[in-house]
């Protein structure tokens, strides 16, 4: 008989360790370490003989997989223009940001086109994605629904269900497999039954859709290795209190990484949003001081975002630094430059930055927009309504040129901009655009000079 080992394991990053601590070494996260059971193997004693592979060469032929499409643009836009057959995904999450809703819509769209789907549900009661489905309007929908937690039992029911073409497990933190002695949602189960899963659909060519929860950092739980089993991750973003659903491929085999989709949260569920700059933008004000329009590019998409920057006296002997939709340590490198290069001392103020309709600005390129909106506040200068700025900002002072500038120009003008600060370098002339390059910070002074005597 096999023998038994313990392990103790981080439940949080799948950290091993030889005895139970209080607090997990690797990410210093308290009581989340639990002892695992697994049946010992040895290599020596399996009768299983080995095969040797043949090897091929690089060049052949290539079988282009064909997709499902789900009817969602934003969705099929982040997957790279559908569904593959007989890939993973993973949906990760805060909760009640929208993921079993995602899921749902997109296996009832797909049910009405004439697919066969199912959605599994350890989580939820029947009567309740019955609920979810009424509210949503999609209780017509021809989706075999079932609640289910072992991970044997979900596929003898799919085998006996026939030919399916999209499956949904929400969530993969309830599934198990009886052969574990540790509990469901453990490293070792996740691990486990995620492995059983995957396996089971590449072989019958099933689309599986997994739904994963998420730790308090806001990382997928369970073991890192989850990530590298699936084919697609997919992260759902979204700053609280804000209607906007940012839904972001962290990882696609398929298709562009970080590419992604805009959702807004209505009462009939999630509804896609196809023009998101000009949906980030309504509510913008004029003649502010602060504000600061950036021409970003998420994925292959352009995106226009208000940044607001509001610089004032400090009532504490330590000023604040409050960020929203921003890298924290990218602005105080920001306010570093501002005081080393361009003379702009910072070190007393309190200092607020917003990227406004709750999308998280990650590209250096908003270096520069940064930088201009925190001068226009402390200055009180309102730049013009109808200009947009990127650029990114090294550590001596210089504007560096980003990629896509043509990409970002373009949506700029289609949605009635005309003026733009970008950094020094070749740009394709156009008559009814007005550009203004800065090669250095310090050039940003004459800029607002100028600004201010066409004011």
């Amino acid at each position: 008989m096999a023998k038994k080992q313990s392990h103790f394991v981080c439940q949080q990053c799948g950290g091993v360790h030889q005895k139970w601590t209080g607090r997990c070494s690797s990410c210093n996260t308290w009581d989340s370490i639990v002892e695992e059971v697994e049946e010992g193997f040895s290599l020596a004693k399996s009768s299983n003989k080995a095969t040797a592979n043949e090897f091929v060469p690089l060049s052949g032929k290539i079988t282009h997989t064909p997709r499902i499409i789900t009817n969602n643009n934003e969705f099929d836009r982040v997957l790279g223009g559908g569904l593959v057959k007989g890939s993973a995904i993973l949906i990760g999450g805060d909760p009640g940001i929208g993921k079993s809703t995602l899921v749902l819509q997109t296996v009832a769209n797909l049910a009405n086109c004439g697919f066969k789907t199912a959605y599994i549900t350890g989580e939820e009661s029947i009567e309740q994605v019955r609920l979810r489905a009424k509210r949503l309007e999609l209780s017509n929908a021809d989706v075999k629904l079932m609640t289910a937690t072992s991970v044997k039992n979900i596929i003898a029911s799919i085998k006996r269900l026939g030919k399916t073409d999209v499956v949904v497990i929400d969530s993969i933190q309830t599934m198990y497999l009886e052969e574990l002695a540790s509990a469901p949602g453990t490293v070792s189960q996740v691990r486990a039954a995620s492995h059983e899963l995957i396996c089971f659909a590449k072989k019958h060519n099933i689309t599986i859709l997994f739904v994963g929860h998420v730790t308090k950092d806001g990382q997928i739980a369970g073991p890192k290795l989850l990530e590298h089993m699936v084919d697609t991750v997919l992260y759902f973003e979204n700053e609280r209190g804000e209607h906007y659903r940012i839904l972001r491929a962290v990882k696609n085999r398929f298709g562009a990484a970080n590419e992604i989709g805009i959702f807004e949260m209505q009462e009939r569920g999630l509804v896609e949003v196809n023009n998101p700059s000009a949906s980030f933008l309504p509510d913008r004000q004029e003649n502010v001081s602060g504000s600061v329009i950036f021409a970003g590019v998420e994925g292959t998409r352009p995106v226009l975002v208000e940044v607001q920057a509001l610089v004032s006296s400090a009532q504490t002997p330590t000023p604040r630094r409050a960020v929203v939709g921003w890298d924290t340590n990218r602005l105080a490198m920001v306010i570093a430059i501002l005081q080393t290069r361009f003379g702009c001392f910072l070190g007393d103020k309190e200092i607020y930055l917003n990227i406004a309709g709750g999308l998280r600005v990650n590209e250096p390129a908003a270096d520069l927009a940064i930088a201009l909106a925190l001068i226009s506040s402390l200055s009180n200068l309102a730049l013009p309504k109808d200009l947009v700025v990127f650029g990114e900002l090294g550590l001596s002072g210089e504007v560096r040129t980003v990629s896509h500038s043509q990409t970002r120009l373009k949506e700029a003008k289609k949605l009635g901009f005309a003026q733009a600060c970008i950094p020094s370098g070749k740009i394709i002339e156009n008559k009814n655009f007005i550009f203004h390059q800065i090669s250095h910070i310090k050039e940003a002074k004459k800029f607002f000079e100028m600004m201010l005597q066409v004011a």
